[in-house]
């Protein structure tokens, strides 16, 4: 492990994921140490320690819960429209894009942008027309009147409207040395990370659609691909079942869960470990990427059920529309997308989720 020292008060350790932070203080300022460790860029403090504004006695027009390409772009249309807005972008800003290597698939990189790089513009660009972005978790929020309370820490903010976009978080499997593989052949999605696996063997682990229909995607570039499954049946649709069953690229280790990652002399995944559900041996599999497809958890908990959602937490939206079922509240990104959850289907969610809390306002006077 060589830790690299940055500004106080973070040093990051640079042999696991971005996001694995020792802190002295709190987390506002990682987003920039993430920001000029990726470009080998510095900064004085004196430019960094103003980030945070302080409590108003105002009510605010909008707050944007969440960052990531959907609450940052809701934040730049917000601001470009002369809609003055606060951003509470979490202690991890960006999301599922701090732990993305090689984004390949947003317009306008054709040579490709690490994910904290493009976190970092989304932010930059957004505070460039006004947006006031705090580093902070938001605890909870009152929803039962207007102005609405957004609880942070000990401060009480008050708003007119509220843009939700706390996205979601893969649900991986717990593994002792699990982070070491982000970014390093292990991945929660095989529409991003798919492509780099072309004529790899790779494995899916999960039984229901989701992995199936990875599985099933991964074969347009994987030579084969392994679905690893703790039954011996799939939890999926007949019909999506069938489709896997048949293809030629795709095998089953059924009775089967990932006991271990491990590492080829280059620090890549190589190999798993699996322990049989049956109690028989284990096994290896020889496999150069593992994508974990056993759902998606939103990040709602939160709201505390103020707002309709799925049986699955996602929050419901009403139909072409980033409207939730509580005037002046809205939701964009993964927040209340279980389906695409991509960086640029956020991004436009978040310039939906504006216009409309614009359009909102305005009818209301605000």
């Amino acid at each position: 492990m060589v830790p690299v020292l940055l500004p106080e008060p973070l040093i990051i350790n640079t042999s696991g994921p971005i996001r694995q932070v020792y802190a002295k203080q709190d987390f506002d300022l990682l987003p920039i140490y993430i920001y000029s460790f990726i470009n080998n860029t510095s900064y004085e403090m004196s430019e960094l320690t103003d980030l945070e504004p302080q409590m108003s006695e105002q009510t605010h027009k909008t707050i944007v819960i969440g960052s990531g390409p959907a609450g940052f772009t809701a934040a730049i249309y917000l601001s470009r429209a002369n809609i003055p807005n606060i951003v509470f972008e979490g202690i991890q800003p960006g999301g599922q894009l701090t732990i993305t290597t090689e984004v390949e698939n947003f317009p306008g990189f054709p040579e490709g942008i690490q994910g904290p790089e493009l976190t970092m513009k989304f932010r930059e660009q957004a505070e460039r027309f006004g947006s006031e972005i705090i580093t902070k978790v938001v605890d909870s929020v009152d929803l039962s009147e207007r102005p609405y309370k957004v609880q942070v820490g000990e401060e009480t903010f008050l708003t007119q409207s509220i843009i939700i976009a706390t996205g979601s978080s893969a649900r991986w499997l717990g593994l002792a040395n699990e982070d070491d593989f982000h970014g390093k052949g292990l991945s929660a999605c095989a529409t991003c990370d798919g492509f780099f696996f072309r004529d790899q063997e790779i494995a899916v682990v999960g039984g229901g659609d989701t992995a199936l229909e990875e599985a099933i995607y991964l074969t347009n570039f994987a030579s084969k691909v392994t679905v690893i499954h703790r039954r011996d049946e799939l939890r999926g649709s007949k019909i999506m079942a069938e489709r896997a069953l048949a293809n030629d690229k795709i095998d089953f280790a059924w009775n089967k869960t990932v006991k271990e990652y491990v590492a080829g002399e280059n620090g890549i995944l190589n190999k798993l470990i699996l322990a049989d559900t049956q109690g028989g041996d284990d096994t290896e599999l020889n496999v150069t990427g593992c994508f974990i497809a056993i759902g998606h958890t939103p990040t709602t908990a939160f709201l505390n059920g103020q707002l309709e959602a799925d049986e699955n937490g996602y929050l419901i939206t009403k139909p072409d529309s980033a409207a939730t079922d509580l005037p002046g509240v809205f939701a964009a990104g993964d927040v209340q997308d279980h389906v695409f959850r991509q960086a640029i289907t956020a991004a436009g969610s978040g310039c939906m989720a504006a216009i409309e809390c614009e359009r909102w306002l305005g009818a209301e006077g605000l």
